[in-house]
């Protein structure tokens, strides 16, 4: 019998869905709405497309949305002057700077200068410290409240179970290791954390009631590699060829069409985790909104 598909693409249209809800009710209370900047440096395909695909997203919920492309040789003390802009615009509630920057800019000190309380990337080191402690007023990275959203809204059962995450990037591994072992809904796991370095790694995997699989390796876990009736979080998107139509070709960190008739419930690739993160960004954004008109 094949797994459930978690289908990403679905969960992020409700979640949308749910956030028009939100903008409305923000305008009729406040009479303004979200209101967030994109910011992108140079013209990097990749980030080129993804920027695009946040303000489709943004406009389409209704934000007021900024999209701010600066040249590729934009020195780092103008782009942090521009970033101190944003902090101090009432209407913007969500700074986001595009990643990969120029080697020119040092992105640490970029990601520390953007306002913690507009930080919807949720990369801030406050945020990052806000998470650790179960501060509910930070933001959540995207990817990894993204992953927490699949696996509540798929009524996976989390509270004792054993989780494993595969991989320790700053951006999914270790965060949503955290996020898991957290008191709460969606949480309460207990969770281990390996890596491609990690000895007997196949053993780690198959205690695993939730498998989260982020190591940025095609097919790493094989279908032997699951607990029957498990659920498995394919995070991984690699580019493995191209077809004749000249689209890429994909596969996850997890051999998808094999892993599927063993566990319970598996996320696709594509069409798993990566529509859930700009869902998160939109999500966050909202969040930020209510909290500054509220203050106000």
């Amino acid at each position: 019998m094949s797994a459930e598909i978690i289908s990403g693409t679905e969960m992020r249209a409700a979640i949308l869905e749910e956030l028009r809800g939100e903008v409305a009710a923000i305008k009729e209370k406040y009479d303004t709405v979200p209101g967030l900047v994109t910011i992108l440096v140079g013209e990097n395909p990749a980030s080129v497309s993804y920027v695009t695909l946040k303000v489709k997203t943004a406009l389409g919920l209704g934000f007021h949305e900024i999209q701010d492309n600066q040249p590729e040789d934009i020195t780092e003390d103008e782009l942090l002057a521009l970033i101190d802009k944003y902090n101090n615009d009432p209407s913007i509630h969500g700074i986001l700077v595009q990643l990969p920057l120029p080697k020119h800019i040092d992105e640490e000190k970029v990601i520390t200068a953007i306002n913690p309380d507009k930080d919807v990337d949720g990369f801030h080191p406050v945020n990052l410290g806000r998470m650790v402690l179960g501060d509910k007023d930070g933001f959540l990275p995207c990817t990894p409240a993204g992953i927490q959203e699949m696996i509540v809204r798929s009524g996976t059962e989390t509270s004792g179970a054993e989780v494993v995450v595969v991989g320790r990037s700053n951006i999914v591994g270790k965060p949503i290791s955290i996020m898991m072992g957290q008191k709460g809904v969606g949480a309460n796991s207990t969770v281990t954390m390996v890596h491609t370095r990690t000895k007997n790694l196949e053993e780690h995997c198959k205690r695993a009631d939730i498998l989260i699989v982020a190591a940025g390796v095609p097919n790493l876990v094989k279908p032997e590699w699951i607990k029957p009736g498990s659920t498995v979080i394919d995070v991984g998107v690699n580019r493995i060829g191209t077809a004749p139509s000249g689209k890429a070709l994909l596969s996850g960190d997890v051999e998808f069409d094999k892993a599927k008739e063993i566990a319970g419930k598996i996320t696709p690739v594509p069409g798993g985790v990566g529509p859930m993160t700009i869902a998160m960004l939109m999500k966050n954004t909202v969040a930020s909104a209510w909290r500054h008109l509220g203050a106000e």
